[in-house]
Order: structure tokens, then C-alpha cells, then sequence
């Protein structure tokens, strides 16, 4: 494995690692914002915004050069193409909901931004396709012999954050629910999002420990 390749595997482990840390330390310190029902993307509204919006895009150009490193790695095993697809594409939707910052919360329908209404769908895009990029590696990762332990793993990890994204979507989205877990949006979405991040910390750590070998 060349040192870029190496390289890349420590983009993989720096990016979700600083993505997590940056949000739940400007969650922690923001004055008035309250992790337990606030969104992550909120941390991108008022003065301090800059914070979170600089964090979107660094971890969207981290996780997009830490697929080329994936592209490399799986590139004699067909199946895993839509897997790094998906994964570049979950790195380019991270990038862009940085500039296009989401609306407040509660805002009218008819008073939505374009931002706002574009933020939101690059966000819905990113829960759903999560845990199917997780799954997406399930057969790629049982065809290649140095990565077959890492499938069990990726189960897991791919099954529970498939149960926590609907029941985010579920709870977020049904009026007849809302009042009942918006004092705890801000938790349940923050379930959703840390195991993908986990997720892609471990796959960049096993593809650093694979460099080492050879």
C-alpha cells in the first residue's frame, strides 16, 4: 500500500472522529442550544454557526478522499462498487449541508429557504442511505479474504443504525408523535448518526492495520 493510501486510511479515522468531537463540544458550550431536542445542523444558525458549517464541509472532503482510498482497496471486488458509490455520495451530501444551512426550527412552510428546503433533503438523504451504504459492504467484505472478519462488525452496526434511523424518521416526522419525543429529537438523532460514524472510523482503522501488513 502506497503512502498515499495510508494516508487516506487517516483521513478515514480523522474525519467521523473530529466530526463527532466538533459537534458535541459546540453542543456542550453554545450558549441557549440543548443537544437533548436540538439538531446537530442548528449548531449552523446565530454568530458562532461558522463552527458546525466548517465542520460539514471538512468532514464531507475527508470522507470523500477516504473513499478513493476504498476504491483502491476493493477494486478487483465488483460488488463493492456501490458500496464506495454510496459512500461518496454520503461524503458529498455532508459537504454541501454546510453552505446550505437549514431554516430554524419551526419556521412556516411558506417562509422556507431554498437552503433551508435544500439542507433538509440533503439530510434525509444522508439517514437513509447510512445504513444502506453499511449493508452495501456486507458482500464485498465476505469476497475479499482480508476483510471477512470485519463483516460481522458491519452487521451490527449496519442493523442497529437502520433501527435508530426509523425510529428518528418515524418520531420527527408523524405530527400525532412529535409532541410526545420533541424534547428528545436532538438525542435520537445523534443515536442515528454516531454508529455510521463509528462505523467508518473502524472500517478506516482495519484498512490502516491491512497497510501494515504489507
Amino acid at each position: 500500500m502506497s503512502e498515499a493510501q495510508k494516508f487516506r486510511a487517516w483521513l478515514g479515522m480523522i474525519g467521523p472522529a473530529l466530526f463527532v468531537f466538533v459537534f458535541s463540544v459546540e453542543g456542550l458550550l453554545r450558549p441557549g442550544y440543548d443537544w437533548l431536542s436540538m439538531y446537530i445542523s442548528a449548531l449552523s444558525l446565530g454568530p458562532r454557526g461558522w463552527i458546525q458549517i466548517t465542520n460539514f464541509i471538512v468532514f464531507g472532503l475527508l470522507l470523500l478522499d477516504f473513499t478513493h482510498g476504498v476504491m483502491l482497496e476493493f477494486h478487483q471486488i465488483r460488488s463493492a462498487r456501490a458500496g464506495y458509490y454510496i459512500l461518496a455520495i454520503l461524503a458529498v451530501l455532508y459537504l454541501l449541508s454546510g453552505p446550505f444551512v437549514m431554516d430554524p426550527t419551526g419556521i412556516p412552510t411558506n417562509q422556507s429557504t431554498v437552503h433551508g428546503l435544500l439542507h433538509g433533503i440533503f439530510g434525509g438523504l444522508v439517514f437513509l442511505l447510512m445504513p444502506i451504504c453499511m449493508f452495501l459492504f456486507l458482500k464485498p467484505f465476505k469476497e475479499h479474504p482480508g476483510w471477512r472478519s470485519y463483516r460481522v462488525w458491519t452487521l451490527i452496526a449496519a442493523v442497529f443504525d437502520a433501527v435508530a434511523v426509523i425510529v428518528f424518521t418515524v418520531a420527527s416526522k408523524l405530527p400525532s408523535l412529535q409532541p410526545s419525543f420533541e424534547d428528545w429529537f436532538g438525542l435520537i438523532q445523534r443515536i442515528a448518526l454516531v454508529p455510521f460514524m463509528i462505523w467508518v472510523f473502524t472500517f478506516a482503522l482495519q484498512l490502516r492495520k491491512r497497510s501494515q501488513m504489507r
